[in-house]
């Protein structure tokens, strides 16, 4: 399935139901009187995050989405049935934003959540509502109320632990593809990655899923490359792994340059608990490798983990240093869900190996 994560979409709910103009015609009635029913109110138009999507494809192909007009009103008192309603299915993480693309409506960050984009219009009164004691015999009826249309965007931010970032060829995918079951695209050239990745990781019995982007160069920002387009896709990671490859020439200077561009693109970016690694060491010889360490670590503060995803080398360290910072950030109530759910999983496998003793 190809990957889109930014959509323009038309909507438009459904006009009121008109109402209906109608008098009692029955024998032996002598007045009968009006009974001309409301119109029923239009459909309204629905986003509704769900499970089992993780882009936005379905809405290249169809861009614009009507709700049902509400029925007209009809005699005997009878109202008109409400117009059915339109529900758009996106990805969890979807952001819904106005025309100019800058107003956020809304941000779905849950499965099942539905927010309503455009209300239908409201029916309109049959000639029975307007009976008063001086004009018993009304003939006239409101129409409905029309629907509200506009044009809306839809971003997809991908919801991750933790999210990779460096160059290209840095190793990105290759260490997403050796800590989980995600398959990306590896090759020995630049911008191998092209759309975001997604995996599960498991490290000491718990899981964490880490979010792979396209790599990124000098003046991505500006668009050079294929930009910074998809560094939103990490903007609701809690923590990143920065990998610097070990056959940089300069390690500092390409850690340097990364840096740079998160902070251009979101100074909240930059500030983000950060793992430094750096991959890619078994290809080189223990001198080279130490000079290597030493000038990073001199750039970045502390020492990096020296990281191989062909040898395994420093992939548990990598992986449990991630997982400390996601708890660390994680809030309360998230730390007690995911305390009740350990002891949910663990009570039964207790209880099931007792049941076998």
């Amino acid at each position: 399935m190809k990957f889109l994560d930014k959509a323009k979409v038309y909507v438009r709910s459904g006009d009121g139901g008109a109402g209906s103009v109608s008098f009692r015609r029955e024998k032996f009635i002598e007045f009968g009187g009006p009974d001309g029913g409301d119109g029923g109110r239009g459909g309204d138009v629905f986003v509704e995050a769900v499970s089992g999507l993780n882009t936005l494809i379905d809405y290249r192909y169809q861009q614009h989405y009507r709700a049902k007009t509400g029925m007209h009103g009809m005699g005997r008192n009878r109202t008109g049935g409400k117009g059915a309603d339109v529900t758009l299915k996106v990805p969890v993480g979807t952001q819904v934003f106005a025309e100019d693309g800058e107003t956020l409506l809304f941000d779905l960050t849950q499965v099942g959540q539905v927010e309503r984009v455009a209300a239908g219009g409201n029916g309109g009164f049959g000639n029975a509502y307007f009976k008063t004691s001086v004009n018993q015999a009304p003939r006239r009826a409101n129409p409905g109320l029309e629907g509200e249309e506009l044009t809306i965007w839809l971003q997809l931010k991908l919801i991750a632990d933790a999210g990779l970032v460096g160059l290209p060829n840095a190793g990105k995918s290759t260490f997403l593809a050796s800590v989980t079951a995600a398959r990306p695209k590896i090759a020995d050239y630049p911008f191998t990655t092209l759309h975001p990745n997604l995996g599960v990781a498991t490290v000491d019995g718990s899981e964490f899923i880490i979010a792979d982007i396209p790599g990124l160069i000098e003046g991505a920002h500006e668009g050079v490359g294929i930009g910074d387009r998809f560094l939103g896709h990490v903007e609701r990671t809690r923590v990143l792994l920065h990998l610097v490859s070990a056959v940089e020439e300069d390690v500092a200077y390409a850690y340097r340059t990364v840096r740079r561009e998160l902070a251009l693109y979101d100074e909240s970016l930059a500030a983000k608990p950060e793992v430094v690694a750096l991959s890619q060491t078994d290809v080189l010889d223990p001198d080279t490798l130490a000079e290597k360490m030493t000038a990073l670590t001199a750039e970045v503060g502390h020492s990096p983990i020296p990281l191989s995803a062909v040898s395994r080398q420093g992939i548990p360290e990598a992986l449990r240093r991630l997982k400390r910072e996601i708890d660390r950030m994680a809030t309360p109530a998230e730390n007690e869900a995911q305390a009740e759910d350990d002891e949910k999983r663990f009570g039964a496998s207790l209880s099931e190996k007792d049941w076998r003793r």
